[in-house]
């Protein structure tokens, strides 16, 4: 049985690769994260670096 799992990825990064790694965990783009995340940046004052710093830390490499 082919457990899915939560990693970064290591070929579609571009700091870390968390968003890579959540985009082929829900099968969607990695581009369209990005986006997500920088909109939640921005209008989040600040609030989605902080996530992203410890999604970086706590999701495990692929």
């Amino acid at each position: 049985m082919n457990e899915k799992r939560l990693t970064k990825s290591p070929s579609n990064r571009m700091i870390s690769g968390v968003c890579g790694g959540i985009g082929e965990y829900f099968n969607l783009d990695a581009t369209l994260i990005r986006l997500i995340w920088a909109i939640l940046t921005i209008g989040g004052i600040g609030s989605g670096l902080i996530i992203y710093i410890i999604a970086a830390i706590v999701i495990p490499e692929a």
